[in-house]
């Protein structure tokens, strides 16, 4: 499904191919010999999302905000994509997350499950074991003592949401960032879908 979003609507390649489930909405632009699988969601909402030649973007994956892919590159599916960017030729897993603001270099892998927290920036062809959080250009197991002191200073809320609140008063902060996400999923009521 095609939907005309904020004024804009999805731009694809003749060469592309968007299975009839999927949804992409508002400013999308789909390269060359793109595959966007069933379920997918490409959602621009006040951004632009690109997708590089002959990348794939498989079933239900998400992408949401300004994410920018390169050419080449492996989304797998249950993966969901924030406002980052990926260099040609990454391969992101089943269920990887990453998160605003993250720029991945070329080559790079996020295995199974994993997560790339906001502001990181990995270089060219790292490889992020299943399972771990990468923040900051280091990789974090579930359970390391040093990861809350490492996801506080990201400052998620600030990145994600634009709201600077105290880490420790966290029922404020959530609200919140519900409130932003609220405010700015209400433009979908004027969305439009396309053909």
């Amino acid at each position: 499904m095609l939907i005309r979003h904020r004024g804009h609507e999805p731009i694809i390649d003749p060469s592309a191919y968007v299975a009839p489930t999927a949804t992409l909405v508002g400013q999308v632009r789909i390269g060359p010999r793109v595959r966007v699988m069933y379920g997918a969601v490409l959602d621009a909402e006040e951004s632009a999302i690109e997708v590089g030649e002959c990348s794939v973007v498989c079933e239900n994956a998400v992408l949401r905000g300004g994410v920018t892919l390169g050419d080449h590159v492996f989304v797998g599916p249950q993966a969901t994509l924030l406002g980052c960017r990926v260099a040609r030729c990454a391969y992101l897993a089943t269920g990887v997350t990453v998160l605003q603001e993250a720029a991945l270099g070329a080559g790079a892998v996020v295995a199974i499950g994993a997560a790339v927290h906001a502001r990181t920036a990995l270089p060219e062809e790292f490889f992020v074991p299943p399972n771990t959080i990468a923040i900051g250009g280091k990789v974090y197991a579930p359970g390391d003592p040093a990861l809350p002191e490492a996801i506080k200073g990201v400052e998620f809320a600030k990145v994600a949401f634009g709201v600077d609140a105290d880490w420790g008063n966290r029922i404020h902060r959530y609200e919140r960032m519900a409130e932003v996400r609220s405010n700015q999923f209400a433009a979908h009521a004027d969305d439009e879908i396309v053909g």
